[in-house]
């Protein structure tokens, strides 16, 4: 069985979704024109019924009432039938004959035993002239007629129940004397209802099904439209895979798919960039391998040649070459240790500037060797403050970080020049209370355009911060290294021009609000 694509998958959701909303108004159309035609035929079958209407006005003037027919029911069924007659009425002694009131002119003893058809309207001919009369049995009328009086109570025949037709009845001074009352027909009978309500069932069907096709082309546009993104996304995906990093998808709208769209082509961007940092890296670690190896290669082959004698002056070279890789492999090593793996280990509650003065400590004898003074009295009275700033991180790491910033002020301050080390601690807006440290050396400098590249990995600033010392420079990792543990512990580091001439760095790491006594 074929594999259905997402976007056969929608179609046929949606299909089936608008079939059945389809099916459901069909019906209901069904249902509500069955159930809506049965009052209509009462309606037409009740205005057929003018004579019976007339007789039951005549019998509640000829009774006084409503009150013979409440007690014969005999009586009731007789009045359905236009041929049979009616009985007289009789009246006790205490109950006079109705006399015609004026403008009734009908004779209704007559009326009332005549051969029991509705009279003729006047200037009509009688007898066998008039219409012939619907009869009411015709379609089980009978059992659907009843007569309720002017309080609407059962008279005779059936209780009206919601869609009932009905016909008021007047008396001789036009008031209102009861209603005759036709129940809607259970089901259609006749020829010509039935023609009618099929030809309403098949305008409905006939609609139902142009709704119906209307609605799988709606479904099948909606779905290749909505869908169309995913598609995009899926070639732009695979040409990715190939290799062809500068792909980008079209961004439509401000939907989901178009968030996805922008979401891919920033990974992209993000690959591209990727992709151009590991061929600058590899570049940059085969140029700085390439450096030692030459130089090696060079004394190796002019000993071989005669050129030069192999003496100690010559394994002294080859042995700094050496070291001078055993240190750039070292560096490597440890900034992709630090890139991948510096989030602290055991992070805890860490004084930092104890740290920095031990870091500090240890280098003195080796700032003192190459001239360089370091002024660290800001760092001494921050650290005296009460309470001491506390950071939460590895207190190694740190140490780490400190010795580098240190190695690089060393490597690249010329003789003669200083270190200023100042520390302080800030509040932000927002953001809490940092501790902030700030390194400012002397000349050489860093151009400005080359400050925010002096934290990449093997960036060297070989033309303005090499001693004259002589000294090789550094790899050109360890402010790499101080970067990625840095923002492991949540902090920043930036470079920017020193006033004193050379680089300042400034490092910040966001503060413990509780002491480390209070712990």
């Amino acid at each position: 069985m074929p594999r259905l694509t997402l976007q056969s998958k929608a179609f046929l959701a949606l299909s089936v979704l608008l079939a059945v909303l389809l099916a459901l108004f069909v019906g209901f159309s069904r249902l509500g024109l069955q159930r809506g035609l049965g009052p209509y035929i009462a309606e037409i079958e009740l205005g057929r019924l003018d004579w019976l209407a007339e007789r039951l006005e005549r019998v509640y003037v000829l009774h006084g009432g409503w009150q013979t027919l409440r007690t014969q029911p005999e009586l009731w069924r007789q009045m359905h039938k236009p041929g049979a007659a009616l009985p007289r009425a009789t009246f006790g002694p205490s109950r006079p004959a109705p006399t015609a009131r004026h403008g009734d002119t009908c004779d209704v003893d007559a009326y009332a035993f005549g051969d029991g058809n509705p009279p003729s309207p006047a200037g009509a001919p009688s007898g066998n002239a008039a219409p012939p009369s619907p009869d009411p049995n015709q379609h089980a009328l009978s059992v659907r007629l009843g007569l309720v009086d002017s309080n609407r109570q059962l008279v005779a025949g059936v209780q009206p129940v919601q869609g009932t037709a009905r016909r008021v009845l007047r008396g001789p001074r036009g008031e209102a004397i009861g209603q005759l009352v036709l129940l809607p027909p259970l089901d259609v009978e006749t020829e010509a209802d039935q023609a009618f309500l099929r030809e309403q069932l098949v305008f409905v069907a006939w609609t139902g099904a142009a709704g119906l096709i209307l609605a799988l082309w709606l479904s099948w546009w909606l779905a290749r439209r909505w869908l169309a993104p995913i598609g995009a996304l899926v070639h732009g995906a695979r040409r990715v895979a190939g290799g062809r990093l500068d792909t980008r998808v079209p961004v439509q709208g401000d939907d989901e798919l178009a968030r996805l769209a922008s979401t891919f082509n920033d990974m992209a961007e993000q690959l591209a960039n990727m992709e151009a940092s590991r061929r600058q890296w590899i570049g940059d670690v085969a140029h700085e391998l390439r450096t030692p190896l030459a130089a090696m290669r060079a004394e190796i082959e002019a000993v071989q040649d005669g050129v030069r004698t192999f003496d100690d002056r010559t394994a002294l070279r080859l042995h700094r070459q050496v070291m001078r890789l055993i240190q750039l492999v070292g560096d490597l090593r440890a900034s992709l240790d630090a890139a991948g793996d510096a989030t602290p280990t055991a992070p805890e509650p860490v004084e930092p500037l104890p740290l920095l003065s031990e870091a500090m400590a240890s280098m003195q004898a080796r700032f003192d060797n190459a001239g360089i003074s370091l002024d660290t009295s800001a760092v001494d009275a921050c650290a005296g403050s009460h309470p001491p700033p506390v950071v939460r991180g590895d207190a190694a790491q740190l140490h780490r970080v400190y010795l580098n910033l240190l190695e690089n002020s060393l490597r690249y301050t010329e003789t003669g020049g200083r270190l200023c080390i100042a520390a302080r601690t800030e509040r932000k807006a927002g953001e809490g209370a940092w501790l902030v440290l700030q390194w400012d050396d002397t000349a050489p400098g860093v151009p400005a355009p080359e400050l925010p590249r002096v934290f990449d990995r093997l960036y060297r600033a070989e033309a303005s911060r090499t001693r004259a010392a002589g000294d090789t420079g550094g790899s050109g990792l360890g402010l790499a290294i101080c970067r990625a543990i840095v923002q492991a512990h949540g902090g920043r580091i930036t470079a920017e021009a020193s006033p004193l001439g050379g680089l300042r760095i400034l490092l910040t790491l966001p503060l413990l609000e509780t002491p480390i006594h209070e712990r």
